[in-house]
């Protein structure tokens, strides 16, 4: 039997652009086109973003490319995310000025569950980014040595 390889497709741009402040995961309501697209790894997470819409949280501006089959999707829709109702309120009384829910990872889970990663953030300024960089490059010279 062949062995499945797992998904775990990265919003790398999300961590550079926000400073994380809490971590959730969460289900996420797909078609069956959907995730047979997120198999083969056609997925741009770079400009989504998670609204709440009547007490349930959507992710937007996620894009699953069809693969331009007859029966297929559209690419950029709003997706269901699923959380226990707890968890909505905590995150929804969390999400105060200045703070959004961004999608940062999409994976499977041992169950064969595709699960998203978010996270409540905060905008980072442009001297934020300067001093994440200067981070970086101190890294990666330190692992060079």
């Amino acid at each position: 039997m062949k062995e499945r390889s797992r998904v775990n497709i990265v919003n790398r741009k999300s961590k550079f652009e926000f400073s994380v402040l809490k971590t959730e995961n969460a289900g996420i309501c797909l078609l069956g086109t959907e995730v047979k697209a997120i198999r083969e790894g056609k997925v741009g997470m770079v400009d989504s973003f998670c609204t709440f819409e009547s007490g349930e949280l959507w992710v937007r501006g996620l894009n699953i490319s069809n693969d331009g089959g007859r029966f297929g999707h559209e690419a950029i829709r709003p997706r269901k995310l699923l959380l226990k109702r707890r968890e909505l309120d905590r995150l929804e009384s969390d999400l105060i000025n200045g703070l959004t829910i961004i999608p940062y990872r999409i994976f499977e889970n041992d169950k064969g569950i595709f699960k998203v990663e978010i996270f409540l953030a905060k905008g980072k300024k442009l001297y934020d980014k300067r001093e994440s960089i200067k981070e970086r490059e101190a890294q990666r010279e330190l692992r060079t040595l």
